[in-house]
C-alpha cells in the first residue's frame, strides 16, 4: 500500500506509526515542511514543500486562520500535483489536518482514503472559552464567533475524511457529531522501556546541578512556560513552597514561547512576566534553589521525570500533554490540576492528587503532603504506571490499535 502522510512538522504525532508501517511494507512517503531536500527517516521518505512569498494584504481578523491555513493548503496542493505527475498515487493519506495542509489533496488524488488525526474542535463555551478570568476574552460574545470562524478548516475536512483518529476521549469528543462517530479515540503511545522507574537515575544539568532520587526535587514541565498549562498558578505558589521546603530543588522545564492562547504584552514573555511578579517575595538564598532548565533533550527529560520527588502537571480543559503520562510511566507521585482531560488519565488518591486549578493553597498543601509520605509516593506512582502499562504503551497497545485504524479506513469506500 502506498500512504502519504502530510505534517507540517512530520513526523509529529506519527513519530512511531510512520516507521511502524513502512516496516510493514509500505511504501510511506511524507510531504512537510520540515525538511529542504529529499531525505530518508526510517524506511520514509520525506518530501519538501515551500510556502510561497505572500505580499500583505487586508484580511478580516476572524479570516486571518483561516486565511493561513488556506495558504498552506494550497502550496501542499501544488506540491502534490507535482507528485502525481510525477507518478505517486497514494491509497492512503493521513493528514493531521490543524495548518490546513490537507485542505485540497483528494482534489489531487480523489481516490485515496483520508485519515485525519483529529487533535481538536474549538469550543465556544466555558470552559473551554474563558476558563481562565484573568486572560478572559475583552468581548466574549464576539469571541464565540471568532471561534466559530476557527472551526472552518475542520468542517471543510469533515467531507473528504473517511475516519479519523484522536489521542483521548476528552479532544475526540469536541468534535460535533456526526463526525465525532467517524474518530477512533487511540492513544499516540507511550514507550514505557524507555520512560519507565530508574532508582539509579541522575540528572546533571550545565555541570552544576546534579541531583539523584535521593534530593527532594520537584519538577514542572512545559512545552512553553505560559499560563494555558498553569505556569501563572504554580509560580504564584513558589514563594511558600519554597519556605516550606528549604531543602527542595524546584526544577522548571519549558521554552520562552506560546504554544498556545494569547500572547504576553509586546516586548515580553509568560516566562519572565510572572518570574518578576514573585521574584520580589523570595530570597536569593531561595531563589538560587529555583533552575529553569529550558527544553531538555529526551534522555534529560526521562532523568528529570525519574528523579522527581513530585511533579507538578496544570493544565486547562486542552489537550493533554504527553508529558503527563511519561511522568506517569516513570512512576512519579503526581499532583495535577482537576481538570476534565487530566480525569481522563488520574482519578484522586489513586494515581495521583488531584486540585482545583486555580488554588494555590490546594496546590501548596498537596505538594508538601506528598513530600512527607514516601508511602503515599509509591502507592501513587506504582498506580500511574500501571495504568500506563495497561492502558497507553506503545507497543503492546497503542500502535497495534492505530495499525488496527489505519487497515479499517482502507476498507472503507473513498466515496463515503
Amino acid at each position: 500500500m502506498k500512504i502519504l502522510f502530510i505534517h507540517q512538522n512530520f513526523p509529529g504525532q506519527y513519530k512511531h506509526l510512520a516507521p511502524a508501517l513502512a516496516a510493514r511494507g509500505h511504501q510511506c512517503t511524507a510531504l512537510t515542511l520540515r525538511v529542504k531536500k529529499p531525505a530518508t527517516w526510517q524506511g520514509v521518505q520525506m518530501l519538501p514543500y515551500a510556502l510561497p512569498a505572500r505580499a500583505g494584504q487586508q484580511v478580516h481578523p476572524w479570516l486571518l486562520d483561516l486565511d493561513t491555513k488556506v495558504t498552506r493548503g494550497e502550496a501542499c496542493y501544488r506540491a502534490a500535483r507535482d507528485l502525481r505527475d510525477q507518478g505517486l498515487r497514494p491509497d492512503l493519506i493521513l493528514a493531521h489536518p490543524g495548518w490546513g495542509e490537507s485542505l485540497f489533496l483528494r482534489d489531487v488524488w480523489p481516490a485515496a482514503r483520508l485519515g485525519l488525526y483529529c487533535e481538536l474542535y474549538h469550543q465556544a463555551d466555558w470552559p473551554h472559552l474563558d476558563f481562565d478570568p484573568e486572560f478572559a476574552s475583552p468581548d466574549a460574545e464576539a469571541e464565540t464567533l471568532r471561534i466559530r470562524m476557527k472551526n472552518i478548516n475542520n468542517h471543510l475536512h469533515f467531507d473528504q475524511a473517511q475516519a479519523g483518529i484522536s489521542p483521548t476521549r476528552f479532544q475526540a469528543d469536541t468534535f460535533p457529531a456526526p463526525f465525532r462517530a467517524a474518530i477512533s479515540v487511540v492513544h499516540d503511545g507511550i514507550d514505557t522501556t524507555l520512560a519507565r522507574p530508574a532508582p539509579e537515575a541522575r540528572l546533571t544539568l550545565d555541570g552544576v546541578c546534579d541531583l539523584t532520587r535521593a534530593d527532594e526535587v520537584i519538577t514542572f514541565v512545559n512545552r512553553n512556560l505560559e499560563p494555558y498549562r498553569g505556569y501563572h498558578i504554580f509560580m504564584r505558589a513558589l514563594p511558600r513552597l519554597l519556605r516550606a521546603r528549604p531543602n527542595a530543588t524546584v526544577l522548571i522545564v519549558g521554552g520562552d514561547e506560546v504554544s498556545y492562547g494569547a500572547r504576553p504584552p509586546s516586548g515580553q514573555n509568560w516566562k519572565q512576566v510572572f518570574i518578576d511578579e514573585v521574584r520580589g517575595q523570595i530570597p536569593d538564598a531561595d531563589w538560587a534553589r529555583v533552575r529553569f532548565a529550558g527544553r531538555l533533550p529526551y534522555d534529560q527529560f526521562l532523568r528529570l521525570l525519574q528523579i522527581t520527588r513530585v511533579h507538578v502537571y496544570l493544565t486547562y480543559p486542552f489537550v493533554l500533554s504527553w508529558s503527563l503520562l511519561e511522568a506517569m510511566a516513570c512512576g512519579a507521585a503526581i499532583v495535577a490540576s482537576d481538570t476534565a482531560p487530566v480525569r481522563e488519565v488520574m482519578t484522586q488518591d489513586n494515581t495521583g492528587r488531584l486540585v482545583d486549578f486555580f488554588d494555590t493553597d490546594a496546590l501548596l498543601s498537596e505538594i508538601c503532603e506528598l513530600l512527607e509520605d514516601r508511602a503515599a509516593r509509591q502507592r501513587l506512582g506504582g498506580a500511574a504506571r500501571d495504568l500506563v502499562r495497561t492502558g497507553y504503551d506503545l507497543r503492546t497497545i497503542c500502535l497495534p490499535r492505530q495499525i488496527d485504524w489505519v487497515s479499517n479506513v482502507m476498507l472503507q469506500s473513498a466515496s463515503d
